[in-house]
């Protein structure tokens, strides 16, 4: 039987955690985090709304295409630099620790994320070095680093030196981080390589699993229209008093009104403009140069696999083939998802976009905007193709077992990066505007015009 002197203390002590953990709530709350009402228009359909105002924890979405708008986080000053100081660590991490070890044969392969870049570099594939070193590393570190950059001056109410650059380039880079990509691409290779080789996993694999959580997490709390917002506040400009006119603009890019006749945006530095400037023509470009590339990415080798005995050359179709015989179809169907359905349905759903928003919609106007985010999205998972090889090449570099990228790599790789391009620079508010628009009249009139009066449909657009 407990005395009754431990009791007491124990009861005091769960108290005493109580009131620390109302404390903490307390000081979580921040009256300068509310967000006020304001106008904006939905960048996904163009809808002009009304937003209340917003407190922690609350957010916005547009009522008739579903795009999110505005949201406050619950704690927005102090969790996005703590998420983002705790990545920028495991960054450190796991680009210095061992990331995999491959025996084969009583050789033994030492593979850090560097030394991979180092690989590539001797085999003189440069451009996939480059591409695999700034998605994985060089993307994610500057992202990092322009996180801290934007919330020091926030949570310390200075205004820096290029503080609405830093959030535009902030802003553009969470979609071109791939460290998730690169951590799904490694079990992948696991497969493959287990079939033939031991495999053992070093601190760094499992530390870009966290790694790879944070970035996404961290990204997903930096809402940028509340961004601009603090930090208009530090100037003593309040950006959501300027309500909706005929004479105002709604920038692209902050959500926030601006006077017509300006030709950047005050608040966040941005060009203003009503639509994209030229969006169908650069996505056509983009998209029609992807297609072109599609070809001998697949027609050409992509994986070239050689040994004392032999030596195999292997297309993206192939590769799938043989592992789908040897009985692994689940990385079969993995590749090809990823290099083979993945790029096919996106090409297709760009091409039903530009179509829809150029001649006439193919789809209704809800369909089209869930295509258009889908786009999106999927796009950076084709890369999981790109990094099996890279990983592969590392591994196998030995004269008993080689492996090398073929030609159809970069190509394959340039598909991607340009798919991706060609989503991110169509509007999407285009094919609203195609679906709303006013009927074109005849060139030939009536032979007979009715005696009585039409009636006008006064009902609003569904």
């Amino acid at each position: 039987m407990q005395p009754d002197w431990f009791l007491i203390h124990h009861m005091k002590l769960i108290q005493d955690i109580h009131i620390l953990d109302r404390w903490w709530r307390y000081r979580q709350r921040n009256a300068a985090a509310k967000l006020p009402a304001h106008s904006l228009d939905c960048p996904g359909c163009g809808l002009s709304l009304t937003v209340p105002p917003l407190a922690q924890g609350q957010a916005a979405a547009c009522p008739r295409c579903r795009h999110p708008l505005v949201r406050v986080e619950r704690n927005p000053f102090r969790a996005p630099p703590a998420l983002a100081c705790a990545a920028l660590i495991l960054m450190l991490l796991v680009y210095s620790q061992l990331f995999i070890l491959v025996e084969l044969s009583g050789v033994y392969a030492y593979l850090t994320l560097p030394e991979m870049v180092r690989v590539l570099l001797a085999q003189d594939f440069g451009f996939l070095a480059e591409v695999m070193l700034a998605l994985t590393f060089g993307t994610p570190a500057l992202f990092c680093l322009l996180c801290l950059y934007v919330y020091c001056a926030l949570v310390y109410q200075q205004r820096l030196p290029g503080l609405l650059y830093a959030t535009r380039l902030l802003v553009r880079l969470r979609s071109w981080m791939m460290v998730d990509v690169f951590f799904i691409s490694t079990l992948v290779a696991y497969i493959k390589l287990a079939s033939v080789a031991h495999v053992t996993f070093g601190p760094a694999f499992w530390l870009m699993f966290a790694l790879a959580v944070l970035l996404l997490r961290t990204a997903q709390l930096i809402p940028e229209h509340w961004v601009y917002f603090q930090i208009q506040r530090l100037s003593g400009r309040d950006p959501a008093k300027l309500l909706r006119t005929p004479h105002t603009l709604n920038c692209s890019e902050c959500l926030y009104h601006q006077p017509a006749n300006r030709s950047r945006c005050s608040v966040c530095g941005s060009m203003l403009h009503r639509r994209r400037p030229h969006s169908l023509r650069i996505s056509s470009a983009f998209l029609l140069a992807a297609l072109i590339l599609y070809f001998p990415a697949n027609l050409l080798p992509i994986m070239i696999s050689s040994n004392p005995l032999n030596t195999e050359i292997n297309t993206i179709l192939d590769g799938i083939a043989y592992m789908w015989r040897t009985g692994d179809k689940l990385i079969a169907v993995i590749i090809f998802s990823a290099s083979v359905a993945v790029p096919v349905v996106k090409i297709i759903a760009i091409m039903v976009l530009l179509y829809s928003a150029q001649v006439r919609p193919l789809l209704s106007h809800m369909r089209l905007a869930w295509l258009y985010r889908f786009t999106e999205s999927v796009g950076r998972w084709s890369m999981v193709d790109i990094f099996v090889i890279i990983i592969l090449m590392a591994s196998f570099r030995t004269p008993l077992a080689r492996v090398t990228a073929g030609p159809a790599a970069v190509y394959f790789c340039l598909v991607v990066l340009l798919t991706m391009f060609a989503a991110q620079y169509f509007d999407p508010r285009l094919l609203w505007d195609k679906i709303h628009a006013p009927a074109k009249p005849s060139r030939h009139p009536p032979a007979h015009r009715p005696a009585y009066p039409r009636l006008k449909n006064t009902a609003p657009p569904p």
